[in-house]
């Protein structure tokens, strides 16, 4: 029997600079399909699809967020109600690499999960079918190691490793979602005491 009451909708975020693969990425996992063909996300986009998590059937809606700074306005929206966060970056790219931490600092300002600090991230190395790399495993996940994150690369145009981290993005995504069931409802418990000094009406 499924823990989860009822169909439970999951929201992963994937940020990163333009170009390092979101779209393909998200692509290749929901619909099996890749292109040469780049086109820069223009604000958001987001694909669905049903995964089973160990007992349970959820709905996976994934948003591939622009990457470019003109369109940084939306993350606040966007970004609440996040249940997972995956980090992209092009193994090819140092740059690419380095801007995560701007990435990830701006998610938890933005984003506004209500424990920052037990947030789940899945950092995502694509374009390992490249020979120019410029960021090694080995520092990834020292990096990863240092903010608590797991680490996963693969190739999104040779379809290497894509089911695992969605796959674990799901399972975090989950495990957020349950231990914040409450505030998922959209429901929010307000609490006030009286002053004992007057007894005027609540002043929150």
């Amino acid at each position: 029997m499924s823990d989860a009451k009822g169909p439970v909708t999951l929201k992963l975020i994937l940020i990163g600079n333009s170009g390092v693969g979101k779209s393909s990425f998200m692509n290749r996992y929901v619909n099996h399909r890749f292109t040469n063909m780049y086109r820069a996300t223009i604000g958001s986009d987001f694909l669905s699809k049903t995964v089973h998590v160990d007992r349970d059937t959820v709905t996976l809606q994934i948003w591939d967020t622009a990457g470019t700074e003109r369109f940084q306005s939306l993350g606040t929206p966007l970004y609440r109600g996040a249940h997972c966060c995956m980090l992209v970056f092009d193994v090819t790219s140092k740059a690419s690499f380095l801007a995560l931490e701007q990435w990830r600092k701006e998610f938890l300002i933005q984003g506004e999960p209500q424990d920052p600090s037990d947030f789940p991230f899945i950092v995502l190395g694509n374009k390992t079918d490249l020979s120019d790399r410029e960021v090694s495993g080995r520092k990834a996940l020292q990096w990863c190691k240092a903010i608590g994150a797991e680490y996963f690369e693969g190739s999104a145009k040779d379809d290497v490793n894509i089911e695992k981290p969605f796959l674990r993005a799901a399972q975090c995504a989950l495990e957020q979602y349950k231990k914040h069931t409450l505030e998922n409802t959209g429901h929010f418990q307000i609490t006030c005491k009286q002053p004992r000094e007057t007894r005027n009406t609540c002043e929150c």
